[in-house]
């Protein structure tokens, strides 16, 4: 492309590739320099090489497991991050599990410092939770109490870590659509008029002298979480609660709404 020149020409020089190369150099402003001028919001992530502090806040879950003799203490201790700033984070920092029972041991104290080893490390930990509570027992589960299936003691030890996790705001419940809670009233308040109904049908008929089956209201369970079913539900595969029952000829569970008829 050719340039027009105007003005008179006092002098030139030549620019070799090298004087180029020069001058970039000398433009060139260091990246640790220019990355030092960043403004940076001090904000403490969670990361391994965080020292532990003298005092450490937690919480302390107790097991009672068919599976074990004596109950189990499991203590998850947190660091808060950033305190006092509107960063201001909890995170689980170690965790203990502690028993009379001794015939678990060895797999409890190296569960715990692979657990406490993740959890220092940063990051996402909440992966622990799944991991954990998809462990079934060859021997079998068992019902805790309220009716829900555990299908391993590591499991239940992975549902406790998600319960603190959630306390913390680490992990968060999905919300449930009020079209949803509205079906689940609507099937519980019908149950409980159809065994209203039985009841007053089974005095009728001792009354009358007919063979039928004496007046009982099926008693209701309350459930750990404040949620009542009665003793004779069945367990839910969706929700893993005793809850299912069978109504007009369809199992309905009366804690999620599942139901085999859609």
């Amino acid at each position: 492309m050719a340039v027009k020149i105007d003005k008179k020409i006092k002098g030139y020089a030549v620019v070799t590739p090298e004087d180029k190369a020069k001058a970039v150099q000398a433009d060139a402003v260091p990246r640790a320099v220019a990355e030092a001028e960043l403004p940076t919001a001090d904000v403490i992530q969670m990361h391994e090489r965080i020292e532990r502090p003298e005092v450490l806040i937690g919480s302390t879950y107790k097991i009672k497991s068919p599976l074990v003799e004596h109950a189990m203490y499991v203590t998850i201790n947190d660091i808060v991050l950033n305190a006092g700033s509107e960063h201001e984070q909890r995170r689980p920092f170690e965790i203990f599990i502690n028993s009379k029972s001794m015939d678990h041991f060895q797999w409890i104290v190296a569960l715990t410092r692979i657990m406490s080893a993740v959890f220092r490390k940063g990051g996402d930990v909440t992966f622990l939770v799944e991991e954990m509570k998809a462990v079934f027992d060859p021997k079998g589960g068992y019902f805790k109490a309220g009716g829900v299936y555990m299908p391993s003691l590591v499991a239940e030890l992975g549902m406790i870590v998600e319960d603190h996790l959630k306390s913390i705001g680490m992990i968060h419940d999905p919300e449930m659509s009020p079209e949803r809670r509205a079906l689940i009233a609507e099937k519980r308040r019908a149950f409980e008029e159809r065994s209203k109904k039985n009841a007053e049908i089974s005095v009728a008929g001792e009354m009358g002298g007919a063979l039928v089956a004496p007046a009982h209201e099926e008693d209701i369970e309350v459930t750990g979480d404040g949620a009542s079913f009665p003793p004779s539900a069945t367990m839910c595969h969706k929700c893993s609660n005793k809850a299912v029952v069978i109504m007009d000829g369809c199992a309905t569970c009366l804690n999620c709404g599942y139901s085999k008829c859609g």
